[in-house]
Order: C-alpha cells, then sequence, then structure tokens
C-alpha cells in the first residue's frame, strides 16, 4: 500500500471506530477509541487460525506503519504545541515550580526506580538485561500522556491549580523523558562501541559527556521554542486577524520548521513545541495579547489535535497484530509484574517530590494519589521502546521483552487507570 491508501484507511477506520464510540460504547474518546481497536486486533488474531492469509494481510497492512516515525518524527510535534495552546499562561505560572519538579526530578526518579527493580524482575524469569537497558526501560516508561485524562479532569471540575499541575507536567515530561531515553540510549550505545541512530557512541561516557548532551537537549529545546514563539507572537500580533488562512498556516509552519530545525541541531523538539504553544496561546493573558491568536487558529489546532489523537490511539489498539509474535503466558506475567512496577515508581516519582514541597506551599488534597493513578502512559513509551529494533546492539528477545513489557504497560494504564480515574476524581 501506498503513502495515501495508508492514509486513507487510517481516516475512514478513524471516523468509523469515532461513530461506534459515539453511538453505542459512549466512552471517553481516546479509551473507546483504543478499546475497540484492541478488539478489532484480537478478531483479526482469530480469525486468523482459521484463515491465516487474514493475518498476515492485516500484519502486512500495519507493518506499512512505522509507528516510531509517524509518532516521535511527525504526530508528537502537532500533539504537544496544540496541547499547550490551551494551557492557562498564568495559573502556569503560579504552579510552575510544582511542574518543573515534577517533570524533571519525578521523571527521573521513576527512570531510576523502574530501572532498578526491573533488573531483578528481569533476572527472576531468567533474563540477562542490563542495568544501562533497564533504565533504557525505565526512561522509555516514565512520561505520562496527558491526553486520556485531561477530558476526564475537566468534567469533573477539580480545581484549576490541580488540573493546571496535571496538564503542565504530562506536556513538560513528555519532553523531559525523550531527552532522558536519548541519552541513556546514547550511553548503552557508547559502552556497546557503536554509534546509536541517535547521536553519539562509542566513545567514553563521562558524567561531564552526559551532562552536555542532556543540557544541549533541554536549554537548546527551551531556548529555540522561545525564539519560535516569539517570533511566531509577533507575526500573529501583526496579521491582527486579518486574514485567518494565513494566522493558520504561520503556525503550522513553526511547527513544521521548529522541530525539524531541532532535530537538525541536536535540541529537543517536544520541549521546543510546548514552549511554543506557550508563547502563541492566549490563555491567562490580558485582551490586547489574548486578540494577536485568532478563535480560527484554536479551532483548526482543536481539530488537528482530535483527529491526530483518534489515529493514535486506534494505532496503538492495532500495534497488537504487529508483535502478536512475543506473545507468551511468561511474557504476559512479566508485563503484569511490570504494571505493578511502574505505578510504585511513579507514586515514589510524585510523593517525594511533594512531599518535600509540603513544607513551602500547600497541595489539594489526594493530590498524590490523584497524580499517581492519573499518570496514564500512551503513544510515546510504545514509539520509544519500537524505536529499540533499531538499535542492533540491543538482543532481539531483550528488544521484545521490553516492547511487550511496555505494551501491557500502556494498554492497562488508559484502559484500566483511563476508565476509574473519573470515579476517584469524584471521591
Amino acid at each position: 500500500m501506498g503513502i495515501l491508501e495508508l492514509i486513507t484507511l487510517l481516516i475512514f477506520i478513524a471516523a468509523v471506530f469515532t461513530l461506534i464510540n459515539i453511538t453505542v460504547l459512549k466512552l471517553p474518546s481516546t479509551i473507546g477509541l483504543m478499546a475497540i481497536a484492541l478488539v478489532m486486533s484480537m478478531t483479526i488474531l482469530l480469525l486468523g487460525l482459521i484463515f491465516p492469509s487474514f493475518t498476515e494481510g492485516a500484519s502486512e497492512i500495519m507493518g506499512s506503519f512505522n509507528f516510531k516515525e509517524v509518532l516521535l518524527d511527525v504526530m508528537l510535534n502537532f500533539l504537544l504545541f496544540a496541547g499547550a495552546l490551551s494551557i492557562n499562561l498564568n495559573k502556569l505560572l503560579e504552579e510552575k515550580i510544582p511542574v518543573i519538579i515534577l517533570a524533571t526530578v519525578g521523571t527521573l526518579l521513576s527512570t531510576g526506580i523502574v530501572g532498578g527493580l526491573m533488573y531483578f524482575v528481569f533476572q527472576q524469569f531468567g533474563f540477562e538485561v542490563d542495568i544501562i537497558l533497564c533504565l533504557l526501560f525505565g526512561a522509555l516508561i516514565s512520561p505520562t500522556d496527558p491526553i486520556a485524562v485531561l477530558s476526564l479532569v475537566k468534567k469533573v471540575g477539580i480545581s484549576k491549580n490541580l488540573e493546571i499541575k496535571i496538564a503542565g507536567e504530562s506536556l513538560f515530561n513528555d519532553g523531559v523523558g525523550v531527552v532522558v531515553f536519548l541519552t541513556i540510549l546514547n550511553i548503552a550505545a557508547a559502552q556497546a562501541g557503536v554509534e546509536s541512530d541517535h547521536g553519539h557512541g562509542g566513545g567514553e561516557v563521562t558524567v561531564w559527556s552526559v551532562a552536555m548532551l542532556f543540557g544541549k537537549e533541554v536549554i537548546g529545546g527551551l531556548g529555540l521554542g522561545a525564539a519560535f514563539g516569539f517570533i511566531g507572537f509577533k507575526i500573529l500580533d501583526y496579521i491582527e486577524n486579518d486574514h485567518v488562512e494565513l494566522e493558520v498556516l504561520v503556525t503550522i509552519s513553526l511547527v513544521m520548521v521548529g522541530g525539524r530545525l531541532a532535530e537538525l541541531i541536536g535540541f529537543s523538539a517536544p520541549l521546543a513545541m510546548v514552549v511554543m504553544g506557550l508563547f502563541i496561546g492566549n490563555q491567562g493573558r490580558d485582551d490586547k495579547l489574548a486578540n494577536a491568536t485568532g478563535e480560527y487558529v484554536f479551532k483548526f489546532w482543536h481539530l488537528v489535535d482530535e483527529a491526530m489523537n483518534a489515529i493514535l490511539f486506534i494505532l496503538i489498539g492495532l500495534e497488537m497484530i504487529v508483535i502478536k509474535d512475543t506473545f507468551s503466558l511468561e511474557h504476559f506475567a512479566l508485563g503484569g509484574v511490570g504494571i505493578v512496577v511502574v505505578l510504585f515508581a511513579r507514586l515514589l516519582g510524585v510523593s517525594i517530590p511533594i512531599g518535600l514541597m509540603s513544607f513551602t506551599r500547600s497541595f489539594e488534597p489526594r493530590t498524590i494519589a490523584i497524580l499517581t493513578w492519573g499518570g496514564l502512559r500512551g503513544g510515546i513509551s510504545v514509539a520509544l521502546a519500537l524505536s529499540l529494533s533499531e538499535q542492533e546492539f540491543i538482543g532481539e528477545e531483550i528488544r521484545e521483552i521490553i516492547i511487550l513489557t511496555t505494551y501491557c504497560v500502556v494498554v492497562f494504564s488508559i484502559l484500566v487507570q483511563g476508565l476509574t480515574i473519573g470515579k476517584l476524581l469524584k471521591k
């Protein structure tokens, strides 16, 4: 199938699944779509037991999608920019300390805890996985996905401060998590004496080299996003809503050019997109500044956000067809233990920073419980796990168990946590 046929098929499936969810299931959009896609995947696999060619055809079609490339190189920039546009900037600045600490310290804590615990878990299951690769798994599974939970948060009507903590942390720890993942991947490649697909490798690993790599990605991404966001805001202010189509073209250009430039010079594109979206968004600003970005721009990006999220969660559900060859009872048992480990690491990654910050500032009741259970994993984790298939220095068996464990955690988090977070919030 060509690229046009693949896009046509995805959009058609998204439209049909959305209609089924709205009329029959009536679940939150992303959760319902992924549930339908999972059912479709299992149906295809069961039919494949009778008609093997049916499953082979479906596998071939799904294999045409490079999930990692589609999400990390194309969709992620658009999704993060669209998400940041709707953030209330004043509220975010009020909660900047908790958001920054949770997105950085919390993500690093979670990465270390998951990596350390999974090192022993893998051994108990008879898999010899190097500690650096366990930390790599910790890095790819630690970023949380705000998409599936934010709509529930808004419906329940919790405080704006807690809402902005959830949204802000999720947006920023996506970027931080990707940077941590790439940093650890480069260390692992260097130890193996090869060069990774994401930068360095083959040389001596020092604290200074790691700090420089991490700093370049983070600081460079934030700086690039601020520069592009400022330029974009000034252009939109100059246009003054006289040409709404031009405003939309400007924002699309900023996302595409900014994302590509960040990749070329080794900066974090996700962080750049978040900062750029905050600059251009108008939530929480005075009337003069808010009017610089017209309503048409927000409607367009809301449509992009909804459409891409629908496609993304359908792809997550259908990805089961691609990784079916790794299924075994032992792997699923490992995935179940991985779910518990990731939730425990999330609990510590949230409670330790909040516990320390509570000496100087107050937090809403049950903040730790809500942030822990509301820390859903999503497409970024799956895409990062699948990207390990490109790393030849990682053994095939190790890649398979990491991918399947990641998939188990993501599916559990979206279906189980996503469907129950509303009840938790109401309580």
